[in-house]
């Protein structure tokens, strides 16, 4: 349902980015008001926010007083989000300092609140943004991690804003919950695994599949915005980096299989969403395979990749909490309770996909099977929603094992 946002803007360079994830939220159907700062005004004027949202921009509380807006905007509010967030707006939003019409705002907001920092790595890390970041996440509000690349200048490093369509998904998610997520998983590291693996047939064919790594994406931004400390394996994912998240790219299953390991020894949680190909050509040809002039065609011999779901719940250590999939197009549970019992998992997220069906979509529908019996079934719904749902499950067996 259209919602009533404000978007915040902070006085950082990163203010233009602002623009995209504006457009992003009138284009789903939703009434912004921006609510910049004076110095954000310095990066962006106040004519093209007011274009963008075809709503007035004021910036102090004495425009339009008689409507009162340092309190009305807070409270008719369904959602308010700043990017960029500096540290200079986190600090005066920790201490409930309001000298402008934003921070009165954020004063007097009743829904969710999320913040999308942005600064210089040594800014981000100094011990006073990290305690004032503490306290506006005890306090309820959703601080996203800032990505890590190019800042200011020459310099690079963790507090470049994150995508916009990431920060949108976020603000979305909280939008829909009515609340920012739980912050259950702070000190929990989690893996993740997302995409779908090739397997080279010469140097221009592979085997593949078509999972998107959407899914997958899904369990990083819901993991992070929980308090996980995140490792996401992607294999041959065209998607924005989620913010706050390790990220590690591979493409063959071999390679997926070797980092999964690796990253997956000491987690508290392995989430194994890839589509991992199950089987691979015997042979690698060095040069493209030719047509021949008699139309033969040529067979492929292939072999069985190794099944790294299996051999995580082999090595896995006491308390960690394994997630399975499985992908099917027929007998779907039935299957699945079989892969749930070889592979030693602890929780199995059942798809049947076909043609138009999972795979690149934005929604999923899925049952869940727990080692201990339990089914769990999901209507269809975002691929976030279902995330969070399996966090729910995965949160209640990391409880009972501590």
């Amino acid at each position: 349902m259209p919602a009533q946002v404000v978007l915040g803007v902070g006085g950082g360079i990163a203010a233009y980015k602002a623009c995209e994830l504006l457009r992003l939220f009138t284009e789903s159907g939703h009434s912004v008001r921006v609510v910049p700062t004076a110095s954000a005004l310095r990066f962006v004027g106040a004519p093209t926010w007011a274009a963008l949202s075809g709503q007035p921009v004021a910036d102090d509380v004495w425009a339009d007083v008689q409507d009162v807006p340092h309190v009305r905007l807070g409270k008719q509010a369904d959602l308010v989000v700043v990017a960029p967030a500096t540290a200079d707006l986190i600090a005066k939003a920790a201490h409930g300092l309001a000298d402008d019409l934003l921070t009165n705002t954020l004063l007097t907001a009743r829904c969710p609140v999320v913040l999308a920092p942005a600064m210089h790595t040594e800014m981000w890390e100094h011990p006073a943004t990290v305690a004032n970041v503490a306290t506006l996440r005890a306090r309820g509000v959703q601080v996203i991690e800032p990505a890590s690349g190019r800042l200011t200048g020459a310099d690079t490093g963790k507090g470049r804003l994150p995508d916009p369509a990431e920060i949108f998904a976020l603000a979305r998610r909280a939008l829909t919950r009515g609340s920012v997520p739980p912050r259950d998983l702070i000190g929990r590291r989690v893996v993740i695994t997302a995409g779908g693996t090739r397997e080279p047939l010469d140097p221009v064919r592979f085997l593949g599949n078509r999972s998107s790594g959407k899914q997958g994406y899904a369990f990083a931004r819901t993991a992070t915005a929980r308090g996980a400390m995140v490792t996401l394996i992607a294999a041959n994912v065209s998607l924005a980096d989620p913010p706050g998240v390790e990220l590690v790219r591979v493409s063959t299953t071999e390679e997926l299989r070797k980092a999964t390991l690796a990253a997956a020894d000491g987690a508290d949680a392995v989430v194994m969403a890839a589509a991992p190909a199950d089987f691979r050509p015997a042979t690698y040809a060095s040069q493209k395979i030719k047509k021949t002039e008699d139309g033969a065609v040529p067979t492929i011999e292939l072999v069985t990749n190794p099944d790294i779901a299996a051999e995580l719940g082999e090595r896995r250590h006491a308390g960690q909490v394994l997630v399975a999939f499985a992908a099917e197009t027929s007998d779907a549970e039935a299957n699945a309770r079989g892969k749930l019992s070889r592979k030693k998992a602890d929780l199995i997220v059942v798809n049947e996909v076909g043609q138009d069906k999972v795979f690149g979509a934005d929604s999923n529908t899925a049952v869940v099977l727990g080692s201990d019996g339990s089914r769990t079934a999901f209507p269809e719904q975002s691929k976030e929603d279902l995330a969070d749902a399996v966090w729910d499950l995965v949160t209640k067996r990391l409880t009972a094992s501590s």
